[in-house]
């Protein structure tokens, strides 16, 4: 059975810089990056010319896992970290650690990487976005 998950990634604004830090990050490249002037016309849903720049849609694949990013549209209550909690694993121990420093820049470390109970080598960080991360090092 083939798994992917898929994580949905909030900004107010900053989408397109947040999506290309985590493409350099996560050495992978941006897809489908589209903003809300870009989308096709609704009457329903017309966009506000303070949102015609915004990120509606950015895709970053990493292994099975797409991070998908966007911006709330500028009218939206948007609170920093609300809403997810993404978790990444990976095999490689020097992979998990260059991710792991990469998000830390600027940001603050919640738990150093080390042994826990659940995992041979596990981390958690809040980035410079605010956004809160888990990292393990998934079983050989």
């Amino acid at each position: 059975m083939n798994r992917t998950l898929s994580i949905f990634l909030y900004f107010d604004g900053n989408c397109r810089e947040a999506t290309e830090f985590y493409a350099r990050t996560f050495q992978a490249e941006v897809r489908d990056l589209m903003t809300y002037g870009e989308m096709p016309p609704d009457p329903d849903m017309p966009v506000a010319q303070a949102d015609k720049d915004r990120i509606m849609y950015a895709g970053l694949p990493y292994g099975d896992i797409v991070l998908m990013f966007c911006d709330m549209p500028s009218e939206s209550d948007f609170v920093v970290g609300n809403n997810f909690n993404p978790t990444l694993g990976t095999g490689c121990k020097d992979d998990f650690l260059r991710i792991f420093n990469a998000l830390k820049e600027g940001g603050e470390v919640y738990m150093e990487p080390g042994k826990t109970f659940f995992s041979d080598f596990y981390g958690m960080v809040k980035d410079k976005y605010g956004v809160i991360w888990q990292l393990f090092l998934n079983a050989a």
